[in-house]
């Protein structure tokens, strides 16, 4: 089962955002606090906040429903930044102009879920997973871009 919380209308770049939300996307929840912890962006602090809200998502709809949910093995399936509305701003500039420029705004979607036997049997089997590169060529080298053309011209002259 998966577990959401959202965040909209952030004051930071959405790109900003992704670039944390990378560090996080894939590990179970006690190491994703762990690296926000410790990571040196402000928008570490705002994830922080989210993971913890999803986190007692998952609790509080496992009381709720009487689920029976590991909170020790959840993971972060999926982080998402988004843009959100622009603010427009304008900057004087020399000689009585003026510059626009944007000001970012990001919606941040967190997916928690439990890390089942299902999924862990599925990255242990390694017979099909194997036979999958084996299939793969190598790139076939190209000639030259005029090399064989050229010839041709020449001998449809004659």
């Amino acid at each position: 089962m998966e577990f959401r919380a959202e965040m909209r209308y952030l004051r930071v770049s959405p790109q900003k955002a992704r670039l944390v939300l990378e560090l996080i996307k894939g590990r179970k929840v006690e190491e994703a606090r762990n690296t926000l912890l410790f990571t040196k962006k402000r928008v570490a602090a705002h994830v922080g906040k989210l993971l913890q809200s999803a986190l007692d998502n998952a609790n509080f709809l496992s009381a709720e429903k009487n689920l029976d949910v590991d909170l020790d093995n959840l993971y972060v399936k999926n982080a998402i930044a988004n843009d959100g509305p622009r603010m427009k701003r304008i900057r004087p500039a020399p000689q009585g102009r003026a510059f626009r420029y944007q000001r970012r705004i990001a919606h941040i979607t967190l997916v928690l879920a439990e890390r089942g036997n299902g999924a862990a049997r599925v990255a242990s089997g390694g017979g099909s997973t194997s036979a999958a590169p084996a299939k793969r060529r190598a790139p076939v080298a190209k000639k030259a871009a005029g090399a064989g053309k050229t010839g041709k011209k020449k001998a449809a002259a004659k």
